[in-house]
């Protein structure tokens, strides 16, 4: 996957250190493997050291990444102060202390919350919103993101799109949906995506009717309002806006339809299904 050449290219030279909260969970512990042998990148697993050394041992690795004990810390005290401080009154001291020996996705935050790792990859073994929920009380989205979304990175061989929202946003209105294409939009940049987003819906351009249409209508215009900068269309087929032919009957003269990249689902349950059936009937890796 040329994507995560790049990505391993741009590193290369640079000290990042990623916590892996589920440390001891096999596939992590594989991933770990391959990260130390591929990449420079320092991973920092969370868990039992002896359990995730031995393991680490057999596969051949004993070096070149660290473990953390959130059962022993010596930044715990820190780690502490800083959440509740953080928090600012909506937790105690004895909370924090609780989370933060229980909880390894909330203990995992706070080491990227210090600086003392430069980021975080969870979800083996955790659900969507106990792996978000630490990072959105903490860390927070940026000052002019009103609302998270989940999208994912969809790779197959050379092909790279973006699937969004399919984990977070159940059934976002017409302005929320307008930030997520904008969001995913600016995702998609940051992985070498040039992005063309299409807003999916059963109708394209009134072939269809309905509140369900009227909703993405809307949040086209709401997000060609707020970055006319960016090729937002909609509403378009997945057909429109995914064959080129099809697009010239459909959506004759979109400069999105039938080239489109960044694909905006009108609700979660359209996305988490779009996203599992490219990744297990297309083939696609998801990664998000």
């Amino acid at each position: 996957m040329k994507i995560f050449e790049t990505i391993r290219e741009t590193l290369q030279d640079k000290e990042v250190k990623i916590v892996l909260p589920e440390g001891e969970e096999p596939r992590i512990l594989q991933a770990t493997k391959r990260l130390v042998k591929e990449t420079s990148i320092i991973p920092v697993l969370l868990g039992n050291p002896e359990k995730i050394r031995i393991y680490l041992e057999i596969e051949g690795v004993t070096e070149g990444y660290e473990i953390i004990d959130p059962q022993n810390c010596s930044c715990f005290e820190e780690m502490v102060s800083a959440f509740v401080e953080r928090r600012k009154g909506k937790i105690t001291e004895e909370e924090a202390r609780k989370l933060l020996k229980e909880d390894v996705n909330y203990f995992g935050v706070m080491l990227v919350y210090l600086g003392k790792v430069q980021g975080m990859v969870s979800g083996a073994i955790h659900s969507t919103a106990s792996t978000v929920r630490p990072a959105l009380q903490i860390i927070k989205t940026l000052p002019w993101v009103s609302r998270t979304s989940g999208a994912f990175l969809m790779v197959r061989g050379d092909e790279r799109y973006v699937f969004s929202d399919c984990a977070i946003n159940i059934d976002p209105d017409a302005k929320t949906l307008a930030e997520i294409a904008i969001n995913s939009a600016l995702t998609a940049q940051i992985f070498d995506i040039d992005p063309k987003v299409a807003m999916l819906s059963y109708s394209s351009k009134g072939s269809g009717f309905g509140e369900k249409v009227d909703k993405v209508v809307e949040a086209t215009k709401l997000a060609q309002e707020m970055r006319p900068d960016l090729a937002i269309d909609g509403e378009l087929q997945f057909d429109a806006a995914f064959v080129p032919k099809t697009a010239e009957l459909k959506a004759p003269g979109s400069n999105v339809a039938g080239q489109a990249t960044v694909f905006i689902f009108p609700g979660i349950e359209a996305g988490n299904i779009s996203y599992k059936m490219a990744e297990r009937l297309g083939g696609f890796s998801a990664v998000g």
